[in-house]
């Protein structure tokens, strides 16, 4: 399927959240061909998928180093740099890179397939749970604090709960009372 069969899916698919997943399908594609990874979604959009969209963003985030390369593609599939984000006007998308990379190596990645060798990548479940737990805790946001617990409550038994108590006890998030007391409330 090349770039522009992808454009005439995403502008036939109804649901806002695959929209976003196959842009940035497109856009790891695009990347590909150049020898290059993929970006990972991070913040908002994957709130979105893994809350299956309970919670819904208008930008896509993504973390992804090489920005020059990223320009490039974007660019090429009818992006325009307003600002911090990248706007498609044509299919109502706009894109952010707000982070180089993940803050760990070892951190998990889920993958969504769309078949026909397209695929993007999404930051794991327990890393974003760490996310909004430093945004409730440090920022004070009460819709991360609930989507949080939603994540929790949704995904208890899937959770690595060994990798997200090592990661909330980290000095850079320090959420690790909240994470066990978020714990203990799904439990009762």
């Amino acid at each position: 399927m090349d770039a522009n069969e992808i454009v005439e899916k995403i502008r036939h698919t109804e649901s806002p959240l695959k929209r976003q997943l196959l842009m940035v399908a497109l856009i790891t594609n695009l990347l590909n061909e150049k020898g290059k990874d993929g970006p990972i979604i991070i913040g908002g959009c994957a709130l979105s998928y893994y809350s299956r969209e309970v919670y819904f963003t208008a930008d896509i985030d993504l973390a992804y180093a090489d920005r020059e390369a990223l320009d490039d593609v974007l660019k090429s599939i009818g992006f325009n740099k307003r600002g911090r984000y990248w706007i498609n006007e044509d299919l109502k998308i706009a894109v952010e890179a707000p982070a180089s990379v993940l803050a760990d190596e070892e951190a998990p990645i889920e993958i969504v397939e769309f078949g026909e060798g397209l695929q993007c990548r999404i930051i794991g479940i327990e890393d974003l749970i760490i996310d909004r737990l430093n945004a409730c805790k440090y920022w004070k946001s009460e819709i991360d604090c609930e989507m949080a617990e939603l994540l929790v409550r949704r995904y208890t038994k899937e959770l690595d709960w060994l990798y997200l108590e090592r990661k909330a006890t980290r000095p850079e998030n320090n959420t690790v009372s909240e994470l066990l007391e978020l714990k203990r409330k799904v439990e009762k």
